[in-house]
């Protein structure tokens, strides 16, 4: 089996692709998609949300994990089908889709990558995932019978890889929608068999591929496949839907934490203790960290630039990672924030979200400090799944987004 493979996508028809992109499934509330799809005057009776978020057509106080909402998805789709909305490609095709954010500009492929590569650890992880969601991905896709939010990947640099793609991008794309947050999406399909068959070679001849974000709908497929072979369905779904950018493409922004309180200490008191593993410098502005081990702090309407002192940097791969520097010698020792995923008096801002909001979180005294992160880089998330290790929480806010509902993938 090959580590990636074509498959005939599920796409809007041709002047559709704008009615039914939506956001990620994962990055909306249900009332923000609720009001996506039925507010205004005529709401967006075909975007995708129906399919991915359908708690929004049923009432607000349903749980989202209800048995009726992954029925009404199914129904959904079935309508969207009927009408015409979605058309599936006749043949197996790959397809290039680019994402466009200000100057930014990265260009993948999307394909379906091997479960069985994904199980045996080629299809690299860096992140736990929790039950609970993966149940959610699994009942969507059985509910289904189809994939419908890509998983991000990332492929090691590749020159041959880069010109495969970009020559699939090459002419009109079969989408090209700009989404209300000002990024452009575009898609393009490639039909050539013997095109298609040297893609599939290059990919193959590459050591491993990365999860970037997707952890939970990646293991929910491996979990489909193996039911389905345990229980022996013709379609397993031993591929899953992905969509695979070069690495030096990739754009990772900082992941940013804001805390409620400072433990018992006094500001002097906190500034002197950090002294003792970090260089502490007052800052006249915002501080954006321009390198690893450098951090801002904004405590008492001040930022502060915060520099680890070199012997206080581990070899380890995650121990060096700055989201682990300061949980390590700040969050913990100084702050008594042990457990990220629980403590309540923590919380993460994404980087696109910018400086200001932190400032705007710790002004309005609903946190007392903040601290600015430099972006995990993607070699050093390589560096943690080839080691078998897992990052922390929130160590890695990747824009822009993918939408969903471009391309889909049925399992048959």
């Amino acid at each position: 089996m090959s580590l990636i493979r074509p498959f005939r996508g599920l796409r809007p028809a041709p002047g559709r692709a704008a009615e039914v992109a939506a956001p990620p499934y994962d990055v909306l509330s249900s009332d923000e998609a609720r009001q996506i799809v039925h507010g205004g005057a005529a709401g967006k009776p075909w975007s995708f949300l129906h399919i991915s978020k359908p708690e929004v057509d049923l009432p607000p106080a349903t749980d989202i994990y209800a048995p009726e909402v992954y029925a009404k998805a199914a129904e959904n789709l079935r309508a969207m089908l009927d009408a015409g909305v979605l058309l599936r490609d006749d043949s197996p095709c790959y397809y290039a889709y680019r994402l466009t954010m200000g100057a930014h500009v990265q260009t993948g492929l999307v394909a379906t990558a091997s479960v069985a590569d994904y199980d045996s650890n080629r299809i690299r992880k860096h992140e736990f995932t929790r039950p609970d969601k993966e149940d959610d991905r699994v009942r969507q896709i059985e509910a289904l019978n189809a994939q419908t939010g890509p998983v991000l990947l990332a492929y090691p640099s590749s020159a041959t890889a880069d010109a495969q793609i970009a020559a699939i991008a090459a002419g009109e794309p079969a989408a090209d929608v700009t989404a209300p947050d000002g990024i452009r999406h575009q898609i393009w399909v490639l039909r050539d068999a013997a095109r298609i068959s040297a893609i599939t070679a290059t990919f193959d001849a590459m050591k491993a591929l990365y999860i970037a974000d997707g952890h939970h709908r990646s293991a929910a497929a491996s979990r489909v496949a193996a039911a389905r072979h345990k229980a022996g369905a013709e379609q397993a779904g031993d591929y899953f839907l992905t969509v695979i950018y070069p690495q030096d493409q990739m754009k990772i922004l900082d992941y940013n934490r804001v805390v409620k309180d400072l433990h018992g200490l006094d500001e002097a008191d906190l500034i002197a203790r950090l002294g003792a593993d970090f260089t502490v410098e007052d800052s006249a502005g915002r501080v954006q960290p321009a390198r690893p081990g450098e951090f801002g702090m904004y405590l008492g309407g001040r930022w502060r630039k915060l520099t680890i002192k070199s012997e206080r940097v581990p070899a380890d791969p995650v121990d060096r990672l700055d989201v682990s520097l300061l949980s390590d010698y700040v969050l913990g020792p100084l702050l008594g924030i042990a457990d990220l995923r629980r403590d309540k008096r923590i919380d993460f801002v994404g980087g696109i979200r910018g400086l200001g909001e932190l400032e705007k979180r710790v002004d309005s005294g609903e946190m007392k400090l903040a601290f600015a992160l430099h972006p995990t880089r993607m070699e050093q998330l390589m560096a943690v799944a080839d080691s078998n290790e897992v990052m922390p929480p929130k160590s890695t806010w990747f824009e822009p987004k993918l939408a969903d509902g471009l391309v889909s993938h049925v399992l048959d």
